[in-house]
């Protein structure tokens, strides 16, 4: 798609701060307004439409598609939202280990139990460890804290979260990176050890490369968004 206006912008309605293109409201691709209820993300979203040249790269825009995902699925769809989401209590990331290399386990166990210990504290949420991949059932008081918590999320929180925790296979990042236990990199640098560690001992190529450099961005703009729209709390 061209590029089909000069100027894009923010306007303060009575529904909160609308992105705008040369004066007129941004719809989502569901064709609702483009209102948010934080000053900062919207301005950001506007940033990034200012941002296109003489194509419209929509892929370029992760804070907008965030946004209108939130508008056009999450609020009309929440509880199922929840549910899918908190559902990766049930078979986080973080609680499946390496058994060979003794050196994966380590990198594991250094970065990954620090936050499960995490979890338990913030949420009373314990979660149990197992080596290798086969399932293993998680105490079912944990993983219903760990869905109060995703149910008290607000929209924009939500939306964020539920992205995060497909992207990354873990609930426990999510949250964290939510709640600023960790950054955007430590976040990556978890959810993709055993890719870094792979690509540290047989190497990688530009295509897998460029997979998991597309992946930290991803997590980046999440961890991005929740940032502005926290900061138009004034948090």
């Amino acid at each position: 798609m061209k590029v089909f206006y000069a100027n894009s912008g923010v306007a303060q309605t009575a529904e909160g701060f609308a992105v705008t293109l040369d004066g007129k409201t941004l719809k989502t691709p569901g064709k609702r307004p483009m209102i948010l209820d934080s000053l900062p993300l919207a301005e950001a979203i506007a940033a990034e439409w200012q941002a296109q040249e003489d194509e419209i790269k929509l892929a370029s825009m992760q804070l907008m598609k965030l946004a209108a995902t939130a508008i056009d699925r999450v609020a009309t769809r929440r509880e199922e939202v929840i549910a899918g989401t908190s559902a990766y209590a049930n078979s986080d990331l973080l609680c499946y280990r390496a058994e060979l290399p003794v050196e994966l386990e380590a990198r594991q166990a250094a970065l990954w139990q620090p936050l499960l210990d995490w979890a338990t504290l913030r949420f009373d949420a314990p979660l149990l460890v197992t080596h290798g991949i086969v399932a293993i059932p998680q105490p079912e008081a944990s993983t219903k804290a760990l869905g109060r918590a995703v149910a008290a999320l607000d929209l924009l929180d939500l939306t964020a979260v539920a992205d995060l925790t497909g992207l990354m296979g873990s609930l426990v990042l999510a949250l964290a990176l939510w709640d600023q236990r960790i950054d955007g990199k430590t976040a990556a640098d978890a959810a993709l050890l055993d890719e870094d560690f792979q690509a540290e001992r047989w190497g990688v190529d530009d295509e897998a490369a460029e997979r998991l450099a597309a992946i930290r961005a991803e997590i980046a703009d999440g961890a991005r968004f929740m940032a502005l729209h926290r900061a138009g709390r004034g948090e």
